[in-house]
């Protein structure tokens, strides 16, 4: 229990990231009435329109942060880390029969007006749990009995988003990695992923033979790197080696799945996004015809954009899902080179000041669930915007406190707090 003088509300709170997150949601908001904008529209207020609906999730997502950060007691989190975690994993599996169909994925279900995705509250309890996990004592990333309980904790989510065909929602998962490596998983284990994707794609642009061969040179020129250091090898070298022969094994299977899983398994869409992606199909008119609209959008704001709600392909309607998914190209329209630039030092000052916060935190579970609210932030960011320029395949996911949606806002708003609430813990006493 940590002791020392009260500081009071104004010394505990990070007030910085409250403001940050503030600024984000009336952005967000402004954006999504930009998006939906026509010359006879009325007011961002008229509860008809998505501004309106935002407003009112706005306002319970400020109910429900002023709860988090005043009401519930910060110890709480910790408590309801394992059983939070097991129910979000059951409606993960329940959804997938009994939830509505939106775009192909089996992820939400709907009650009247209102839906409700599990996976958004899925990346809250994975935190916490593996938050809880990690800051045990005695836990190790070298030691292969929690590095399989992590393991398990991380993929079981993450493999059940990706039978609800919401791939979008899995790959934020792969941030947690970065987690891990704070606290202990050897690098070669990012490399061992990162090696995977330049496998998928190798195989996918050659052939299989080729990328056996880049992958045997790989494995043999790490092999020798270890192998020639100080002797006798220390634990985590050793780790090392069992975790390469366990990549090379798991990289074979891979390189001879990679065309059952491309052609089989991945749905046409899907697979034809990728295909654009990689430049191995050009369809300006199929898939690939958001993302240029899209990219047209963000290039003909110029410096400082056309103006707010006086966007040509906004008012247009030429970019699907602006609102959603392709909510940062009505930003880089309307707002240009500078208000793309001004939202993206927002989210970095964000994401810098979590990290700062949680390195400064004098309780492991602070630390590391803080880490976590960070990769997951750094994850959405990436790969939405890298979606709207063209960088990523087109996948379906939200920029964090700027899209319209209830489900999203909720969740980013309920993950920040609770970092806030646990970071205001530590700081009330010194």
């Amino acid at each position: 229990m940590l002791q020392g003088t009260d500081r009071g509300l104004r010394g505990s709170v990070d007030w910085t990231l409250i403001a940050i997150y503030l600024v984000l949601v009336f952005i967000g908001w402004l954006n999504v009435y930009a998006s939906i904008h026509t010359p006879d529209m009325g007011s961002p207020l008229d509860f008809s329109l998505r501004s309106g609906k935002q407003f009112v999730w706005i306002l319970t997502a400020f109910a429900l942060a002023a709860v988090i950060l005043f009401v519930v007691n910060p110890r709480l989190w910790e408590v309801l880390a394992t059983p939070g975690y097991l129910i979000v994993v059951v409606l993960l599996v329940a959804v997938i029969f009994l939830g509505s169909e939106h775009k192909g994925s089996h992820s939400w279900f709907s009650v009247g007006p209102i839906s409700f995705q599990p996976a958004e509250i899925s990346k809250i309890t994975t935190s916490l749990l593996l938050a809880a996990l990690m800051s045990r004592q005695g836990f190790s990333m070298g030691k292969w009995k929690d590095f399989w309980q992590v393991a398990v904790v991380l993929g079981l989510p993450m493999l059940i988003i990706l039978a609800e065909n919401e791939t979008g929602s899995a790959l934020v998962y792969v941030g947690m990695l970065f987690v891990l490596y704070r606290e202990g998983l050897p690098g070669v284990f990012l490399l061992l992923i990162g090696l995977a994707i330049v496998m998928f794609i190798l195989t996918l642009k050659t052939s299989v033979w080729v990328s056996l061969a880049v992958l045997g040179v790989i494995g043999l020129l790490y092999l020798w790197y270890t192998l020639r250091q100080t002797r006798p090898l220390s634990r985590e070298r050793r780790f090392s080696l069992r975790m390469l022969l366990l990549g090379v094994v798991v990289f074979a299977g891979l390189v001879f799945s990679t065309d059952f899983a491309f052609n089989k398994v991945l749905q046409d869409h899907q697979r034809l996004r990728i295909e654009v992606l990689l430049g191995m199909k050009d369809d300006p008119h199929g898939v690939g015809y958001n993302v240029r609209q899209s990219m047209i959008a963000i290039g003909s704001g110029g410096f400082f954009g056309k103006g707010f709600t006086h966007g040509t392909q906004n008012t247009g309607g030429f970019v699907p899902e602006q609102s959603t998914d392709f909510i940062f190209c009505t930003v880089g329209e309307e707002w240009g080179f500078f208000g793309c630039l001004m939202v993206l030092v927002l989210y970095g000052i964000l994401i810098a000041r979590i990290i700062r916060d949680a390195e400064r935190a004098r309780e492991a579970f602070t630390r590391i669930y803080g880490y976590c609210v960070a990769a997951c932030l750094f994850m959405h960011l990436f790969i939405n915007v890298g979606m709207t320029i063209g960088l990523m395949p087109v996948i379906g996911i939200p920029l964090p406190f700027l899209s319209y949606g209830g489900s999203s806002l909720w969740g980013f708003t309920v993950m920040l707090f609770i970092f806030i609430a646990l970071n205001r813990q530590e700081k009330k006493y010194f």
